[in-house]
């Protein structure tokens, strides 16, 4: 099955990923601009009439973008819906990617027909993020149009198995869009995915390093300074298991190597996401790919390499296959 056309024409096949916190109009621009998905969560966007200031700007200055690069227009955005019963305001925020048409929006943490069906009365597509195969069942059976694999390795809240795994499950029962989270920080890794059968990578905690994120500078430069063994996985945090900087664990006087269990039930998305929480303001979500961040950049930047490095590895991938077949 082929990709929907919103898909089709992105300048490398990446998904930037919503971040928590970090992702405002200014980084989801900046991707769109730059050839990929930009993505941001609608929850970062408080309180919640601000939404509806988001939508407005990212579809103005993209429109604006569109009429003065015809040669190099703009990729669609997405908007993050969390679908647990604690988000008081989901319909609110749904209602609003329905009146400003979102081209996509990535559901998260549950999947509600209801919410589906308001995306696709005007055409957009619903990708749902899943850990499992149980929950990649569910989620197309309420609707979804494609499915992001978040596998081992991911930032935030990450699955446990292998993309090698979870990836060629999916593909037994499912041929539609399929993006792959878990550890992708190069164009390299890009290829890698699109070679296990992923449509596209997402990537998330390279991006927090970029210009335009909204992370503060200790933020930034820890991800540029950190490997993947400086990534620890805890649900104390949230109540679900998620990957983590070790360093801002100790720095907010936590032992990364000795953390005890949460409850589940501690999951909570009332009213906005508790960002004023010191899980979310102290202790830094991240995967472990950030090994491939050497330095803090923009937006462009970064595509720009990542662009460089995946049509590399795909001529090299190439260059391999032609040299086997030649041996044959």
């Amino acid at each position: 099955m082929a990709l929907p056309p919103i898909l089709q024409n992105l300048r490398i096949p990446v998904i930037g990923s919503p971040l928590f916190i970090i992702s405002g109009p200014e980084l989801v621009i900046a991707q769109c601009k730059a050839g990929i998905v930009g993505s941001f969560p609608s929850l970062n966007a408080r309180p919640a009439h601000v939404v509806d200031e988001w939508l407005d700007q990212i579809s103005t200055e993209l429109a604006e973008w569109d009429e003065k690069n015809p040669d190099r227009p703009s990729a669609p955005y997405a908007v993050n819906q969390i679908v647990h019963k604690s988000n008081d305001r989901l319909m609110h925020d749904v209602e609003l990617c329905v009146k400003h048409k979102a081209p996509i929006v990535i559901t998260s943490l549950g999947a509600r027909t209801e919410v589906n069906d308001a995306i696709h009365s005007y055409g957009g597509i619903i990708l749902h993020d899943i850990i499992n195969i149980v929950f990649a069942h569910k989620a197309l059976e309420k609707g979804a149009d494609g499915l992001i694999a978040v596998c081992s390795g991911a930032g935030g809240h990450a699955g446990t198995l292998s993309p090698f795994a979870l990836i060629q499950e999916i593909r037994e029962f499912f041929d539609g869009p399929l993006a792959l989270s878990g550890s992708i920080a190069n164009g390299g890794a890009v290829a890698a995915a699109q070679a296990m059968g992923a449509d596209l990578g997402y990537i998330g905690s390279a991006f927090i390093a970029c210009d335009e994120a909204r992370a503060v500078d200790d933020y930034k430069d820890m991800i540029v300074d950190s490997k993947a063994g400086d990534i620890v996985y805890s649900n104390l945090f949230t109540g679900v298991s998620g990957n983590y900087l070790a360093p801002s664990i100790s720095k907010a006087g936590l032992d990364p190597n000795d953390l005890p269990e949460s409850d589940p039930s501690a999951m909570n998305f009332g009213s906005g996401g508790n960002q004023d929480a010191k899980a979310w303001k102290d202790i830094w979500g991240c995967g472990q790919g950030i090994g491939a961040v050497k330095d803090r950049m923009s937006v462009e930047a970064y595509v720009a390499k990542l662009e460089r490095e995946y049509n590399d590895a795909r001529a090299k991938l190439s260059a391999q296959t032609s040299y086997g077949r030649a041996l044959s």
